[in-house]
Protein backbone atom coordinates (compact mmCIF):
# COMPACT_ATOMS: atom_id res chain seq x y z
CA UNK A 1 0.00 0.00 0.00
CA UNK A 2 2.95 2.43 0.61
CA UNK A 3 4.34 2.17 -2.82
CA UNK A 4 0.48 2.64 -4.37
CA UNK A 5 0.31 5.62 -2.36
CA UNK A 6 3.78 7.26 -3.30
CA UNK A 7 2.92 6.59 -6.59
CA UNK A 8 -0.93 8.13 -6.70
CA UNK A 9 1.13 11.30 -5.41
CA UNK A 10 3.53 11.42 -7.72
CA UNK A 11 1.35 11.04 -11.02
CA UNK A 12 -0.70 13.86 -8.86
CA UNK A 13 2.17 16.13 -8.69
CA UNK A 14 3.43 15.09 -12.00
CA UNK A 15 -0.10 16.15 -13.71
CA UNK A 16 -0.11 20.00 -12.82
CA UNK A 17 -2.10 22.48 -11.02
CA UNK A 18 -5.27 20.65 -11.29
CA UNK A 19 -4.54 17.87 -9.94
CA UNK A 20 -6.77 17.19 -6.85
CA UNK A 21 -7.31 15.42 -3.00
CA UNK A 22 -10.31 13.16 -3.65
CA UNK A 23 -12.12 13.29 0.10
CA UNK A 24 -13.64 9.62 -0.74
CA UNK A 25 -10.12 8.11 -0.74
CA UNK A 26 -8.34 9.88 1.55
CA UNK A 27 -5.15 10.43 -0.87
CA UNK A 28 -4.46 12.52 -3.51
CA UNK A 29 -6.87 12.00 -6.85
CA UNK A 30 -4.99 9.73 -9.67
CA UNK A 31 -4.89 11.86 -12.42
CA UNK A 32 -2.91 13.46 -15.64
CA UNK A 33 -3.57 17.22 -16.39
CA UNK A 34 -3.63 17.70 -19.65
CA UNK A 35 -4.04 20.59 -22.25
CA UNK A 36 -6.94 19.86 -26.02
CA UNK A 37 -7.11 21.89 -28.67
CA UNK A 38 -8.62 20.78 -32.02
CA UNK A 39 -7.04 21.94 -35.04
CA UNK A 40 -8.78 23.37 -38.33
CA UNK A 41 -7.92 20.38 -40.24
CA UNK A 42 -9.15 18.14 -37.31
CA UNK A 43 -6.24 16.95 -35.34
CA UNK A 44 -7.35 16.37 -31.90
CA UNK A 45 -4.24 17.73 -29.67
CA UNK A 46 -3.41 16.76 -26.43
CA UNK A 47 -0.21 17.98 -23.94
CA UNK A 48 0.81 16.59 -21.29
CA UNK A 49 3.56 18.48 -19.14
CA UNK A 50 5.92 16.60 -16.79
CA UNK A 51 9.04 18.53 -15.95
CA UNK A 52 10.49 15.62 -13.50
CA UNK A 53 13.02 14.69 -16.71
CA UNK A 54 14.09 16.82 -19.96
CA UNK A 55 12.20 13.93 -22.18
CA UNK A 56 9.32 14.23 -24.37
CA UNK A 57 7.04 11.47 -25.93
CA UNK A 58 4.85 12.19 -29.29
CA UNK A 59 2.56 10.23 -29.85
CA UNK A 60 0.35 9.83 -33.18
CA UNK A 61 -2.69 7.82 -33.24
CA UNK A 62 -4.36 7.06 -36.50
CA UNK A 63 -7.68 5.34 -35.63
CA UNK A 64 -7.34 2.78 -38.21
CA UNK A 65 -6.59 -0.80 -38.02
CA UNK A 66 -7.37 -3.91 -39.37
CA UNK A 67 -10.85 -4.01 -38.57
CA UNK A 68 -10.99 -1.28 -40.94
CA UNK A 69 -10.08 -3.21 -43.64
CA UNK A 70 -12.41 -5.58 -46.10
CA UNK A 71 -12.15 -9.66 -47.21
CA UNK A 72 -9.70 -10.18 -49.75
CA UNK A 73 -7.57 -6.92 -48.79
CA UNK A 74 -6.17 -7.24 -45.43
CA UNK A 75 -2.88 -6.84 -43.81
CA UNK A 76 -2.68 -3.10 -45.12
CA UNK A 77 -3.03 -1.46 -41.64
CA UNK A 78 -0.19 -3.06 -40.98
CA UNK A 79 1.44 -2.87 -44.06
CA UNK A 80 1.13 0.89 -43.73
CA UNK A 81 2.92 1.06 -40.09
CA UNK A 82 5.77 -0.55 -42.39
CA UNK A 83 5.41 1.92 -45.37
CA UNK A 84 5.25 5.26 -42.96
CA UNK A 85 9.48 4.46 -42.06
CA UNK A 86 10.20 4.59 -45.98
CA UNK A 87 10.51 8.20 -46.45
CA UNK A 88 8.18 11.31 -47.03
CA UNK A 89 8.30 14.80 -49.19
CA UNK A 90 11.31 15.95 -47.01
CA UNK A 91 12.97 13.35 -45.41
CA UNK A 92 14.60 11.20 -47.43
CA UNK A 93 14.50 7.42 -47.11
CA UNK A 94 16.02 6.21 -43.62
CA UNK A 95 16.30 9.62 -42.83
CA UNK A 96 13.57 9.19 -40.31
CA UNK A 97 15.47 7.24 -37.87
CA UNK A 98 19.32 8.53 -38.78
CA UNK A 99 18.00 12.11 -37.84
CA UNK A 100 16.21 10.80 -34.78
CA UNK A 101 19.06 8.90 -33.17
CA UNK A 102 21.60 11.45 -33.58
CA UNK A 103 19.21 13.39 -31.45
CA UNK A 104 19.24 11.10 -29.04
CA UNK A 105 15.55 9.82 -29.63
CA UNK A 106 14.19 6.25 -30.35
CA UNK A 107 10.91 5.76 -31.98
CA UNK A 108 8.82 2.46 -33.08
CA UNK A 109 4.85 1.49 -34.15
CA UNK A 110 2.05 -0.83 -33.79
CA UNK A 111 -0.78 -2.01 -35.40
CA UNK A 112 -3.87 -3.59 -33.49
CA UNK A 113 -7.39 -4.31 -34.66
CA UNK A 114 -9.06 -0.39 -33.95
CA UNK A 115 -5.56 1.60 -33.87
CA UNK A 116 -2.30 2.17 -35.74
CA UNK A 117 0.38 3.75 -33.04
CA UNK A 118 3.57 5.45 -33.99
CA UNK A 119 6.05 6.81 -31.14
CA UNK A 120 8.84 9.29 -30.65
CA UNK A 121 10.87 9.38 -27.36
CA UNK A 122 14.15 12.38 -27.64
CA UNK A 123 15.40 14.40 -25.38
CA UNK A 124 13.34 17.45 -25.26
CA UNK A 125 15.16 19.81 -26.81
CA UNK A 126 14.80 17.41 -29.77
CA UNK A 127 10.80 18.20 -29.69
CA UNK A 128 10.99 20.56 -33.06
CA UNK A 129 12.61 17.25 -35.08
CA UNK A 130 9.74 14.89 -34.00
CA UNK A 131 7.36 17.11 -35.07
CA UNK A 132 8.47 18.01 -38.44
CA UNK A 133 9.01 13.96 -38.85
CA UNK A 134 5.69 13.10 -37.85
CA UNK A 135 4.33 16.06 -39.88
CA UNK A 136 5.58 15.10 -42.94
CA UNK A 137 4.63 11.91 -43.04
CA UNK A 138 1.12 12.63 -42.18
CA UNK A 139 0.64 15.44 -44.85
CA UNK A 140 3.62 13.87 -47.47
CA UNK A 141 3.98 10.71 -47.43
CA UNK A 142 2.14 9.68 -51.26
CA UNK A 143 4.86 12.56 -52.40
CA UNK A 144 7.54 10.25 -52.49
CA UNK A 145 5.34 6.77 -52.16
CA UNK A 146 6.30 4.79 -55.28
CA UNK A 147 5.05 1.18 -56.42
CA UNK A 148 8.80 -0.17 -55.76
CA UNK A 149 8.89 0.97 -51.83
CA UNK A 150 5.33 -0.53 -51.53
CA UNK A 151 6.45 -4.20 -53.28
CA UNK A 152 9.88 -3.86 -50.87
CA UNK A 153 7.29 -3.50 -47.30
CA UNK A 154 4.84 -6.00 -48.89
CA UNK A 155 7.86 -8.74 -49.26
CA UNK A 156 8.62 -7.68 -45.64
CA UNK A 157 5.54 -8.37 -44.16
CA UNK A 158 4.90 -11.76 -45.48
CA UNK A 159 8.61 -12.43 -44.41
CA UNK A 160 7.21 -11.42 -40.96
CA UNK A 161 4.13 -13.44 -40.99
CA UNK A 162 6.17 -16.58 -42.27
CA UNK A 163 8.38 -15.77 -39.49
CA UNK A 164 5.53 -15.01 -36.95
CA UNK A 165 3.01 -17.69 -37.84
CA UNK A 166 3.35 -20.18 -40.65
CA UNK A 167 6.84 -21.20 -39.26
CA UNK A 168 7.00 -21.03 -35.70
CA UNK A 169 5.60 -23.49 -33.62
CA UNK A 170 1.95 -23.25 -31.94
CA UNK A 171 1.67 -20.11 -34.63
CA UNK A 172 -1.36 -20.63 -36.71
CA UNK A 173 -3.50 -21.43 -33.28
CA UNK A 174 -4.18 -17.67 -32.89
CA UNK A 175 -5.33 -17.07 -36.47
CA UNK A 176 -7.26 -20.42 -36.48
CA UNK A 177 -8.58 -19.25 -32.81
CA UNK A 178 -10.33 -15.55 -34.28
CA UNK A 179 -11.66 -17.48 -37.62
CA UNK A 180 -13.46 -19.35 -35.66
CA UNK A 181 -14.64 -17.45 -32.73
CA UNK A 182 -16.19 -14.38 -35.60
CA UNK A 183 -17.88 -14.78 -38.53
CA UNK A 184 -16.07 -14.34 -42.20
CA UNK A 185 -17.68 -10.64 -42.38
CA UNK A 186 -16.44 -9.43 -39.17
CA UNK A 187 -13.35 -7.46 -38.96
CA UNK A 188 -11.93 -9.27 -36.37
CA UNK A 189 -11.73 -12.42 -38.18
CA UNK A 190 -8.64 -11.61 -40.43
CA UNK A 191 -5.34 -11.68 -38.43
CA UNK A 192 -3.64 -7.93 -38.02
CA UNK A 193 -0.72 -8.83 -40.01
CA UNK A 194 -3.35 -9.43 -43.09
CA UNK A 195 -3.67 -13.14 -45.32
CA UNK A 196 -1.02 -13.99 -47.76
CA UNK A 197 -3.04 -13.64 -50.75
CA UNK A 198 -4.58 -10.56 -49.58
CA UNK A 199 -1.50 -8.84 -49.34
CA UNK A 200 -0.07 -10.17 -52.94
CA UNK A 201 -3.18 -9.09 -54.50
CA UNK A 202 -2.92 -5.32 -52.76
CA UNK A 203 -2.29 -2.95 -56.00
CA UNK A 204 -0.55 0.52 -55.31
CA UNK A 205 -3.68 2.31 -56.02
CA UNK A 206 -4.94 0.35 -52.83
CA UNK A 207 -2.62 1.37 -51.24
CA UNK A 208 -2.91 4.83 -51.98
CA UNK A 209 -6.48 5.15 -51.54
CA UNK A 210 -5.91 3.67 -47.85
CA UNK A 211 -3.89 6.45 -46.77
CA UNK A 212 -6.43 9.29 -48.26
CA UNK A 213 -9.34 7.45 -46.64
CA UNK A 214 -7.75 6.86 -42.87
CA UNK A 215 -4.29 8.86 -42.54
CA UNK A 216 -6.07 12.26 -42.05
CA UNK A 217 -5.35 14.57 -39.17
CA UNK A 218 -9.59 14.67 -39.13
CA UNK A 219 -8.85 10.68 -38.09
CA UNK A 220 -6.12 10.98 -35.81
CA UNK A 221 -4.85 12.56 -32.32
CA UNK A 222 -1.18 13.44 -31.34
CA UNK A 223 -0.55 13.36 -28.07
CA UNK A 224 2.55 15.30 -26.75
CA UNK A 225 3.57 14.85 -22.96
CA UNK A 226 7.02 15.91 -21.47
CA UNK A 227 9.11 18.42 -20.08
CA UNK A 228 7.33 21.09 -22.60
CA UNK A 229 6.49 24.54 -22.53
CA UNK A 230 2.32 24.00 -23.54
CA UNK A 231 2.00 27.37 -24.56
CA UNK A 232 5.37 27.14 -26.91
CA UNK A 233 4.23 23.49 -27.82
CA UNK A 234 0.62 24.41 -29.34
CA UNK A 235 2.53 27.00 -31.62
CA UNK A 236 4.97 24.54 -32.51
CA UNK A 237 2.19 22.24 -33.30
CA UNK A 238 -0.07 24.74 -35.12
CA UNK A 239 3.07 25.56 -37.65
CA UNK A 240 3.82 21.44 -38.46
CA UNK A 241 0.26 20.51 -38.62
CA UNK A 242 -1.63 23.11 -39.31
CA UNK A 243 -1.26 23.22 -42.92
CA UNK A 244 -2.22 19.46 -43.93
CA UNK A 245 -5.44 18.79 -45.67
CA UNK A 246 -8.12 17.46 -43.00
CA UNK A 247 -8.76 14.23 -45.60
CA UNK A 248 -12.69 12.61 -45.37
CA UNK A 249 -14.72 11.77 -42.36
CA UNK A 250 -14.21 8.34 -41.41
CA UNK A 251 -17.58 6.79 -40.15
CA UNK A 252 -17.44 4.93 -37.20
CA UNK A 253 -17.16 1.16 -37.49
CA UNK A 254 -20.55 -1.05 -38.07
CA UNK A 255 -19.61 -4.61 -37.42
CA UNK A 256 -22.51 -7.43 -37.69
CA UNK A 257 -22.53 -9.21 -34.19
CA UNK A 258 -20.38 -12.14 -33.23
CA UNK A 259 -22.12 -15.03 -31.06
CA UNK A 260 -21.23 -18.15 -30.13
CA UNK A 261 -24.09 -20.33 -29.93
CA UNK A 262 -22.06 -23.87 -29.02
CA UNK A 263 -19.09 -25.22 -28.27
CA UNK A 264 -16.77 -25.72 -31.16
CA UNK A 265 -13.62 -28.41 -31.29
CA UNK A 266 -10.68 -27.75 -33.86
CA UNK A 267 -7.43 -29.76 -33.51
CA UNK A 268 -4.47 -28.56 -35.25
CA UNK A 269 -1.60 -30.89 -35.82
CA UNK A 270 1.71 -29.48 -35.61
CA UNK A 271 5.79 -29.39 -35.65
CA UNK A 272 5.24 -29.31 -32.04
CA UNK A 273 7.03 -31.59 -29.19
CA UNK A 274 3.78 -31.08 -26.46
CA UNK A 275 0.48 -30.83 -27.11
CA UNK A 276 -1.12 -27.36 -26.17
CA UNK A 277 -5.03 -26.66 -25.46
CA UNK A 278 -6.33 -22.98 -25.86
CA UNK A 279 -9.93 -22.44 -24.98
CA UNK A 280 -11.43 -18.95 -25.72
CA UNK A 281 -15.19 -17.17 -25.06
CA UNK A 282 -16.10 -13.88 -27.14
CA UNK A 283 -16.54 -11.47 -23.73
CA UNK A 284 -17.74 -7.83 -23.25
CA UNK A 285 -15.44 -5.21 -25.01
CA UNK A 286 -12.76 -3.10 -23.74
CA UNK A 287 -14.42 -0.55 -20.28
CA UNK A 288 -17.96 -2.26 -21.11
CA UNK A 289 -19.25 -3.68 -17.67
CA UNK A 290 -18.09 -8.08 -17.15
CA UNK A 291 -14.27 -6.63 -19.07
CA UNK A 292 -12.64 -5.52 -15.47
CA UNK A 293 -14.13 -8.70 -13.44
CA UNK A 294 -12.75 -11.15 -16.53
CA UNK A 295 -9.06 -9.28 -16.05
CA UNK A 296 -9.24 -9.98 -12.52
CA UNK A 297 -10.77 -13.69 -12.81
CA UNK A 298 -7.66 -14.12 -15.20
CA UNK A 299 -5.46 -13.17 -12.25
CA UNK A 300 -7.17 -15.52 -10.02
CA UNK A 301 -6.19 -18.76 -11.98
CA UNK A 302 -2.97 -18.12 -13.11
CA UNK A 303 -1.59 -14.32 -12.22
CA UNK A 304 0.82 -16.01 -9.20
CA UNK A 305 2.38 -19.17 -8.72
CA UNK A 306 -0.62 -19.77 -5.98
CA UNK A 307 -3.09 -19.21 -8.39
CA UNK A 308 -6.02 -21.82 -8.60
CA UNK A 309 -5.51 -23.05 -11.93
CA UNK A 310 -1.36 -22.78 -11.81
CA UNK A 311 -0.88 -24.08 -8.64
CA UNK A 312 -3.24 -27.09 -9.11
CA UNK A 313 -2.11 -28.16 -13.27
CA UNK A 314 1.77 -27.34 -12.69
CA UNK A 315 2.04 -27.71 -9.18
CA UNK A 316 0.13 -30.42 -7.29
CA UNK A 317 -0.80 -32.51 -10.30
CA UNK A 318 2.25 -32.25 -12.49
CA UNK A 319 0.63 -32.57 -15.76
CA UNK A 320 0.90 -29.11 -17.62
CA UNK A 321 4.68 -27.14 -18.32
CA UNK A 322 2.67 -23.61 -18.02
CA UNK A 323 -0.49 -21.99 -17.47
CA UNK A 324 -1.64 -18.63 -18.87
CA UNK A 325 -4.87 -16.95 -18.88
CA UNK A 326 -6.19 -13.27 -19.83
CA UNK A 327 -8.42 -10.96 -21.10
CA UNK A 328 -7.88 -9.86 -24.60
CA UNK A 329 -10.00 -6.32 -24.67
CA UNK A 330 -10.69 -4.50 -28.09
CA UNK A 331 -13.19 -1.76 -29.13
CA UNK A 332 -15.20 -4.00 -30.85
CA UNK A 333 -15.67 -6.92 -28.61
CA UNK A 334 -12.87 -9.14 -26.33
CA UNK A 335 -12.11 -12.40 -25.99
CA UNK A 336 -11.03 -14.23 -22.66
CA UNK A 337 -7.73 -16.97 -23.06
CA UNK A 338 -6.86 -19.94 -21.23
CA UNK A 339 -3.71 -21.59 -22.87
CA UNK A 340 -1.91 -24.11 -21.26
CA UNK A 341 1.12 -26.84 -22.27
CA UNK A 342 0.86 -30.50 -21.39
CA UNK A 343 3.89 -32.02 -19.96
CA UNK A 344 5.69 -35.24 -21.91
CA UNK A 345 3.40 -38.23 -21.41
CA UNK A 346 0.24 -36.25 -21.19
CA UNK A 347 -2.66 -35.56 -22.27
CA UNK A 348 -5.33 -32.52 -23.55
CA UNK A 349 -8.32 -33.96 -22.10
CA UNK A 350 -7.12 -33.96 -18.49
CA UNK A 351 -5.87 -30.14 -18.59
CA UNK A 352 -9.74 -29.60 -20.52
CA UNK A 353 -11.03 -31.44 -17.20
CA UNK A 354 -9.49 -29.53 -14.53
CA UNK A 355 -10.09 -26.03 -16.40
CA UNK A 356 -13.80 -27.33 -16.32
CA UNK A 357 -13.63 -27.89 -12.75
CA UNK A 358 -11.82 -24.63 -11.42
CA UNK A 359 -14.11 -22.94 -13.92
CA UNK A 360 -17.16 -24.12 -12.42
CA UNK A 361 -15.76 -24.03 -8.93
CA UNK A 362 -15.86 -19.95 -9.31
CA UNK A 363 -18.95 -19.91 -10.89
CA UNK A 364 -20.58 -21.30 -8.20
CA UNK A 365 -19.24 -19.66 -5.43
CA UNK A 366 -17.40 -16.36 -5.44
CA UNK A 367 -13.45 -16.06 -4.75
CA UNK A 368 -12.54 -15.66 -1.33
CA UNK A 369 -11.33 -12.26 -0.11
CA UNK A 370 -8.06 -12.95 -0.11
CA UNK A 371 -7.91 -14.46 -3.71
CA UNK A 372 -9.42 -10.84 -5.26
CA UNK A 373 -7.15 -8.46 -3.01
CA UNK A 374 -4.28 -10.37 -4.20
CA UNK A 375 -5.84 -9.93 -8.03
CA UNK A 376 -6.23 -6.49 -7.26
CA UNK A 377 -2.75 -5.86 -5.79
CA UNK A 378 -1.19 -7.46 -8.95
CA UNK A 379 -3.50 -5.31 -11.48
CA UNK A 380 -2.78 -1.89 -9.71
CA UNK A 381 1.12 -2.30 -10.10
CA UNK A 382 1.31 -3.11 -13.16
CA UNK A 383 -1.32 -0.11 -13.96
CA UNK A 384 0.73 1.88 -12.00
CA UNK A 385 4.05 1.26 -13.49
CA UNK A 386 2.71 2.05 -16.90
CA UNK A 387 2.09 5.44 -15.09
CA UNK A 388 5.56 5.99 -13.91
CA UNK A 389 6.75 6.31 -17.53
CA UNK A 390 6.00 9.11 -20.26
CA UNK A 391 6.83 7.33 -23.46
CA UNK A 392 7.31 4.18 -25.01
CA UNK A 393 3.98 1.44 -25.81
CA UNK A 394 2.16 2.20 -22.35
CA UNK A 395 3.53 5.20 -20.71
CA UNK A 396 1.40 8.36 -20.23
CA UNK A 397 1.24 10.24 -24.25
CA UNK A 398 -0.11 6.36 -24.71
CA UNK A 399 -2.23 5.95 -21.33
CA UNK A 400 -4.02 9.80 -22.93
CA UNK A 401 -4.31 8.15 -26.46
CA UNK A 402 -6.17 5.27 -25.39
CA UNK A 403 -8.47 6.84 -23.30
CA UNK A 404 -9.09 9.57 -25.68
CA UNK A 405 -9.49 7.11 -28.13
CA UNK A 406 -12.53 4.81 -26.04
CA UNK A 407 -14.31 7.16 -23.52
CA UNK A 408 -13.44 10.92 -25.25
CA UNK A 409 -11.41 11.65 -21.77
CA UNK A 410 -8.02 11.61 -22.37
CA UNK A 411 -7.99 11.48 -18.33
CA UNK A 412 -10.02 8.82 -17.73
CA UNK A 413 -7.22 6.87 -15.47
CA UNK A 414 -9.04 7.48 -11.81
CA UNK A 415 -12.19 6.17 -13.38
CA UNK A 416 -10.64 3.01 -15.39
CA UNK A 417 -8.64 2.56 -11.75
CA UNK A 418 -12.39 2.64 -9.85
CA UNK A 419 -14.00 0.10 -11.87
CA UNK A 420 -11.50 -2.76 -10.89
CA UNK A 421 -11.52 -1.35 -7.15
CA UNK A 422 -15.66 -1.31 -7.18
CA UNK A 423 -15.59 -5.00 -7.91
CA UNK A 424 -16.58 -7.64 -4.87
CA UNK A 425 -16.12 -11.29 -4.83
CA UNK A 426 -19.63 -11.92 -6.20
CA UNK A 427 -19.01 -9.93 -9.08
CA UNK A 428 -16.01 -12.05 -10.02
CA UNK A 429 -18.70 -14.95 -9.79
CA UNK A 430 -21.05 -13.45 -11.97
CA UNK A 431 -18.68 -12.56 -15.09
CA UNK A 432 -17.38 -16.23 -14.80
CA UNK A 433 -21.35 -17.47 -15.46
CA UNK A 434 -21.96 -14.84 -17.80
CA UNK A 435 -19.34 -15.27 -20.46
CA UNK A 436 -17.50 -18.51 -19.93
CA UNK A 437 -20.05 -20.96 -20.59
CA UNK A 438 -19.29 -24.36 -21.58
CA UNK A 439 -21.72 -24.43 -24.85
CA UNK A 440 -20.39 -20.98 -26.36
CA UNK A 441 -16.77 -21.61 -26.76
CA UNK A 442 -13.99 -22.53 -28.75
CA UNK A 443 -11.52 -25.56 -27.71
CA UNK A 444 -8.07 -25.83 -30.07
CA UNK A 445 -6.15 -28.85 -29.39
CA UNK A 446 -2.52 -28.19 -30.80
CA UNK A 447 -1.08 -31.27 -31.20
CA UNK A 448 2.35 -32.78 -32.50
CA UNK A 449 1.94 -34.48 -36.30
CA UNK A 450 0.04 -37.85 -36.33
CA UNK A 451 -0.83 -37.74 -32.76
CA UNK A 452 -4.84 -36.47 -32.78
CA UNK A 453 -5.46 -38.97 -29.90
CA UNK A 454 -3.83 -36.27 -27.18
CA UNK A 455 -6.33 -33.56 -28.15
CA UNK A 456 -9.23 -32.85 -26.06
CA UNK A 457 -11.88 -35.09 -27.68
CA UNK A 458 -15.46 -34.29 -28.17
CA UNK A 459 -17.73 -35.70 -25.34
CA UNK A 460 -20.11 -38.67 -26.71
CA UNK A 461 -22.85 -37.15 -28.51
CA UNK A 462 -21.40 -33.95 -29.08
CA UNK A 463 -22.84 -32.37 -32.76
CA UNK A 464 -20.95 -32.20 -35.81
CA UNK A 465 -19.39 -29.07 -34.99
CA UNK A 466 -17.47 -30.49 -31.91
CA UNK A 467 -15.29 -33.21 -34.06
CA UNK A 468 -14.55 -30.42 -36.73
CA UNK A 469 -10.53 -29.28 -37.42
CA UNK A 470 -8.67 -26.66 -38.46
CA UNK A 471 -5.94 -27.04 -40.84
CA UNK A 472 -4.12 -23.93 -40.26
CA UNK A 473 -3.11 -22.90 -43.71
CA UNK A 474 -2.48 -19.73 -44.90
CA UNK A 475 -5.34 -18.00 -46.34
Amino acid sequence: MHRRFLLCILVSLAAGPSARPDPAAGAPRLEIAYWQFTLPNGLTVILHEDPWIPLVSVNVCYHVGSARERPGRTGLAHLFEHIMFEGSAHVPEGMFDEWLEAAGGVNNGGTDSDRTVYWVDAPAGALELALFLESDRMGHLLEALSPEKVDGQREVVKNERLQSYENRPYGLAFLTLSENLYPPEHPYHWPTIGRMLDLDAASYEDVTEFFRRYYGPGNASLVIAGDIDPAQTRRSVEKWFGEIAPGPAVPPPDPPPALLAQEKRLVLEDRVQLPRLYVAWLTPAHFAPGDAELDLLAHILAGSKDARLYRRLVYELEIAQDVTVFQESAQLGSVFYIICTARGGRGLAELGSIIDEELARVAAAPPSARELERALNQYEVQFLDRLEQVGGFEGKASQLSLYLAATGNPDYVAEDLARYRALSESDIAAAARAHLRPDARVILSVVPEGRSELAWAAPPGAGPEAGSSAEGTAQ
